[in-house]
């Protein structure tokens, strides 16, 4: 992929992560498409104002579903 493309193809992806940030689904798209992409499903991001007016984005911890079932010994 040429230097244009790579660039395009990182702003594009940085459009998605903006709308998705805000708890939207980007139109035209399903959360199997953005899996696909390798990008987080809506819910995922939060956005976090910082005092000198800039957004940061990140991305939520999944929560742990894991449960152990063996009894302690």
């Amino acid at each position: 992929m040429c230097m244009a493309c790579e660039q395009q193809d990182m702003e594009w992806r940085w459009e998605m992560v903006e709308i998705i940030s805000t708890g939207v689904m980007p139109p035209g798209h399903t959360a199997e498409d953005l899996r696909k992409l390798g990008l987080p499903q809506p819910g995922e991001l939060i956005r976090e104002p910082q005092e000198d007016g800039t957004i940061l984005i990140r991305q939520v911890a999944p929560k742990k579903s894991f449960a152990c079932d063996t009894p302690n010994e």
